[in-house]
């Protein structure tokens, strides 16, 4: 059996993490809280539970049931593109790996839903002076810092590469 390199490891690891915190702060959600309904945490911060059945901002939401589907295809393709960028990472390339991972871990949480619920549960619900960014989960968050830190990456390779 081979042996699994440290990078793909590390970055399987994070993307576990992420995929169990995303599905039980989910979980918690759907149980704790009604629909549509805000729950105060911070001044610029409310718990409410949003379901998306389109994907970033709601893109394609009011869309009739097919974007289920090409939605979980892409998050497919994605997570199976990042194991295969995974496995060939290097093993001193933890930064990466770990921005790899909340991808992945993030892409997959969000994957789950749509399998299993038709759409993404939201909850977080950031605002201020009567301005809401649109509703967003673990997942997202994950995805989103992800994407910041392979950026990072290609950055500072194309830095020390001039």
């Amino acid at each position: 059996m081979p042996v699994i390199g440290r990078s793909l490891r590390f970055g399987l690891l994070i993307a576990g993490l992420v995929l169990v915190a995303d599905q039980v702060t989910k979980w918690l959600a759907m149980n704790e809280l009604a629909l549509h309904r805000p729950e105060p945490l911070l001044p610029v911060l409310n718990l409410m539970l949003a379901f998306n059945t389109g994907a970033a901002f709601s893109f394609l939401a009011d869309a009739p049931g097919w974007q289920r589907w090409l939605l979980s295809g892409v998050a497919l393709a994605v997570s199976l593109y990042l194991l295969h960028w995974l496995r060939g990472l290097a093993a001193d390339r933890r930064f990466e790996a770990a921005g790899i991972g909340l991808i992945l871990g993030g892409a997959l949480g969000n994957l789950a839903d749509r399998v299993r619920l038709g759409g993404v549960v939201d909850f977080i619900d950031v605002h201020y002076a009567g301005w809401h960014w649109p509703a967003f989960n673990i997942a997202d968050a994950a995805i989103t810092v992800g994407v910041g830190m392979i950026l990072l990456t290609a950055w500072s390779d194309w830095r020390h590469n001039r």
